[in-house]
């Protein structure tokens, strides 16, 4: 039977764990120096709450994360200032704003929303207006524009439709845009296809 070493005697050297393994018994070799630490099979709550879900969850760990494309597309570059929100109109015929205003310069630059056809380009109510059918029966209508493209050609997103014409009443700037969008005889808010938030009005409640 070996004493229990005294005062003067060496402390026993420490032995290197692997992992969660037990430390080794008497006789037992030691592992070597540059083992590496092993992951515990069994989970450890800590360890899980530090790890990214998915690969591509935060940047730098992978792809980025997939971002879904507008439905449309802005008709100017930069993104424009609202002029003027859209206000739904109550019944078909019914006093509204059947679209929104986007502040721009006469002569700039107007974009395709989406690919489509065009199926207008002339005047109306004395203004020159385009019109374009996209897939879902979307068709979306810009105004006043002078056309660079006709009846029945191909257009892609982002294509150069035309230039902005300054005199849109109403307009606080140079040159105002109006921007419509339909699906069937539905007027739709162009900002909520584009991911952006218009503005709401609260309608008069007709309850008692």
């Amino acid at each position: 039977m070996t004493a229990a070493p005294g005062a003067d005697d060496p402390a026993p050297p420490f032995t290197r764990l692997s992992g969660l393994t037990a430390a080794p018994g008497a006789g037992d070799p030691a592992p070597p120096p540059d083992t590496p630490f092993a992951e515990p099979s069994a989970p450890v709550p800590w360890l899980d709450a530090v790890r990214p879900s998915s690969i591509g969850d935060e940047p730098g760990l992978g792809s980025s994360p997939v971002r879904r494309q507008a439905r449309l597309s802005w008709p100017l570059s930069p993104v424009p200032v609202v002029t003027k929100y859209f206000d739904a109109p109550e019944t078909p015929f019914g006093a509204g704003h059947r679209g929104v205003d986007l502040a721009a310069a006469p002569g700039q630059d107007v974009l395709a929303a989406d690919a489509g056809v065009v199926v207008f380009a002339g005047m109306v109510g004395g203004r020159p207006v385009l019109s374009i059918d996209h897939d879902g029966g979307l068709r979306t209508t810009y105004e006043p524009v002078a056309p660079k493209v006709a009846v029945g050609e191909q257009v892609y997103r982002g294509q150069v439709l035309g230039t902005v014409v300054a005199g849109h009443p109403g307009c606080p700037t140079a040159a105002c845009l109006h921007w419509g969008v339909r699906r069937g005889e539905e007027y739709i808010d162009p900002l909520a296809l584009t991911g952006e938030a218009g503005e709401y009005r609260l309608k008069p409640w007709g309850g008692g």
